[in-house]
């Protein structure tokens, strides 16, 4: 398409987005946002590199820096991503890092939502096998994570036991998996 004037690229670009935030905008059967071609390509962009500007992501999956910008909000907004500093928790003060599994007695999902109130819990997933609930758990210190296990979560109601995993090196930590 061969295009004339200034005003044209304006016109071709704001339906070229609107035509794509229609597409995207759907939600799949089990009620998840629907991502096209695109926002999953937006999304591994941001993997790389969560600094990289719109300008170079809209130039990498071919929409405009405006465009590319609103597929990002619209994507942080539906909660299927989250732009964040990853820190290495050795190295700001928290020495202590322990998987927890823990057994439940009665409502999983009050133990688990009652566990994400808990600042030092950093991952809670419900979970089929040996343990109702995984949670990871950060801690500046071993008394610490034992005040954490045996004053907090051992005291919800319902829990009935807790097996702690303590790390002793991270081998690998890495949000790179894709988008598949």
């Amino acid at each position: 398409m061969a295009l004339r004037n200034c005003r044209d690229v304006v016109h071709s670009e704001a339906v070229a987005s609107r035509s794509a935030e229609h597409r995207d905008s759907r939600e799949s059967r089990n009620g998840t946002p629907h991502l096209d071609a695109v926002s999953l390509a937006i999304i591994e962009q941001l993997q790389e590199d969560g600094r990289r500007p719109y300008a170079a992501i809209g130039k990498a999956v071919g929409l405009s820096e405006a465009a590319v910008r609103q597929r990002v909000q619209k994507l942080l907004d539906q909660g299927v991503m989250q732009i964040v500093a990853v820190t290495d928790p050795l190295t700001v003060g928290f020495r202590r890092q322990a998987m927890v599994g823990i057994n439940v007695e009665g409502d999983v999902e009050s133990i688990a939502e009652a566990l994400t109130d808990m600042p030092e819990v950093e991952y809670v997933v419900m979970t089929a096998g040996s343990f109702d609930i995984l949670a990871e758990i950060v801690c500046e210190d071993d008394d610490h994570l034992l005040d954490v296990i045996n004053k907090r979560i051992r005291a919800l109601p319902g829990v009935r036991s807790t097996e702690s995993f303590v790390y002793l090196k991270l081998k690998k930590q890495t949000y790179m998996w894709g988008t598949r």
